[in-house]
């Protein structure tokens, strides 16, 4: 049992409405971090790359001799002691950063990010979230309507081109549909505003067969 916000589009109004979700009974926050470092984890380029010896341009040729200079040995110019010369032991960007959890424990994650969020009351639920083309306009009012303060996740029950490109553009608010939303996504994000059928198809996921 938990308690959602609701947002009526063309009217409006906003209100509270009851559920009955089975999401467990508290939040699994090993598990959740453990999945958020993942998500994060693959996220990661790797641009970082810093040059060998062998990777510098420019010849290998004795700065001056060994002896009776007055001056410390030197090999060449490309040394990691002088200036514009060698990195030692610098990030290369040979690493894959890549691995992955059971889907079964990603899930989990899932559901216990979603119960935190219902805990919070940062959980909208939207009538009539759907535009029957693209406006920024529209989009702004949703969001003002609400009062909405931080970052914002749209989620919709199916792929909606018209609701992403309305919400695209707005600073901290991002659109994911309800088949490819994951713990990180609810994390990351202090609202969250439900397409009509969203909430049950991301209940379908985290628990097969239970739906609000």
């Amino acid at each position: 049992m938990g308690t959602i916000l609701t947002y009526d589009v063309a009217s409006a109004k906003t209100g509270e409405q009851e559920v009955e979700l089975n999401l467990g009974d508290k939040v699994l926050y090993k598990t959740l971090k453990d999945t958020v470092v993942m998500y994060q984890s693959n996220r990661r380029q790797g641009d970082a790359h810093t040059k060998v010896r062998s990777e510098l341009a420019g010849h290998k040729k004795k700065p001056w001799k060994q002896k009776k200079t007055g001056r410390a040995r030197a090999g060449d110019r490309r040394s990691p002691l002088w200036v514009g010369g060698a990195t030692v032991f610098g990030p290369r960007n040979q690493r894959n950063w890549y691995y992955s959890f059971p889907r079964r424990q990603r899930l989990v994650a899932l559901r216990s990010a979603l119960f935190g969020k219902l805990a919070d009351k940062e959980i909208i639920q939207a009538q009539g979230l759907s535009f029957s083309e693209p406006s920024s306009k529209l989009a702004r009012k949703v969001l003002a309507d609400n009062s909405l303060s931080g970052s914002v996740l749209v989620i919709t029950a199916v792929r909606d081109t018209n609701l992403w490109k309305s919400f695209r553009n707005f600073p901290r608010v991002d659109v994911r549909t309800a088949d490819e939303v994951n713990a990180l996504d609810l994390l990351a994000h202090k609202w969250v505003i439900l397409q009509e059928g969203a909430l049950d198809r991301v209940v379908a996921r985290v628990n097969p067969g239970q739906e609000s």
